[in-house]
């Protein structure tokens, strides 16, 4: 994934509704993907205009596009970071900061938090989104929270007009193990999601554990329901057993979306939206 030169900023240039910034491109490593090279151009543009120098506890999120993150953040340098302390969401990128040689913290130690970069599976146009396809939504919204500013990286896939649109596999709940049962009943009646169902585990018998060793519902509501995440989610954060739910309303400041061309679409949570395009 080594790309080592970096995308340089330039002055924005208004056009109608959308700003359009250029930039140089890195160079293209050509065993990447469409796909993972839209990945690592929103996660290089995030991490360029949002670590700050003077930031010094940096959230580190969870999904596909987070590596790119943690990549573009070691090639800021051993004396950049040499002060900075990284916080993970999970175990995926406790290993990531590990690995990439960087100071490793815990949100109990710094409960204030500069900066979280962190993925999405999906993400409307209002900024809320849909996190938890990895079972680590408790600990990516404790550090969403805990972070003076919190931005989302994804690629063009992830980027719609309502949640619901793309991830058809429901909204992610994690649930004490007593209660799963109980809670799926509730899902199923109350709540109206007729489908809610535990997720089981692919390469090993039974349900997926998270990291905080609870399992995990996946519940689709139909598109109109969608239409209000935020009443969503306080309805199934007020059933009994459940812990956390994997619906983020109104906590992002931005979402950069790589797209296939190239280009980085930023939406802010201000309405505005910019696009950023490579120069040659």
């Amino acid at each position: 994934m080594n790309s080592p030169t970096a995308p340089l900023i330039r002055p924005i240039v208004q056009t109608r509704d959308i700003q359009t910034t250029k930039l140089v491109s890195p160079i293209k490593d050509q065993n990447l993907t469409v796909l993972e090279r839209s990945k690592q151009l929103a996660a290089w543009t995030a991490v360029d205009q949002h670590v700050k120098p003077e930031h010094r506890v940096i959230g580190i999120g969870s999904g596909s596009t987070v590596p790119y993150v943690v990549e573009r953040i070691v090639q800021l340098g051993a004396e950049a970071n040499e002060e900075r302390v990284f916080i993970p969401t999970g175990f995926q990128s406790k290993q990531l900061i590990v690995e990439s040689g960087l100071n490793l913290g815990d949100v109990d130690q710094f409960p204030t938090i500069d900066v979280t970069l962190d993925g999405a599976d999906e993400v409307d146009r209002e900024l809320n989104c849909i996190k938890g396809g990895g079972a680590c939504h408790l600990r990516e919204k404790v550090l969403a929270e805990a972070a003076n500013t919190f931005i989302l990286v994804a690629d063009y896939r992830k980027n719609v007009e309502h949640l619901g649109t793309t991830f058809k596999q429901g909204v992610p709940i994690e649930v004490v193990p007593f209660a799963y049962a109980k809670v799926l009943q509730n899902l199923h009646h109350i709540i109206g999601s007729p489908e809610a169902s535990l997720r089981m585990a692919v390469k090993k018998a039974g349900p997926v554990v998270s990291d905080n060793g609870n399992f995990i519902i996946d519940a689709p509501f139909d598109q109109e329901k969608m239409k209000d995440p935020f009443t969503i989610m306080a309805q199934i954060k007020m059933l009994t057993g459940v812990v956390e739910v994997g619906v983020f309303c109104h906590m992002a400041k931005a979402a950069y979306f790589g797209n296939q061309d190239g280009s980085v679409t930023i939406k802010w949570n201000d309405g505005r939206i910019e696009q950023v395009v490579a120069s040659q």
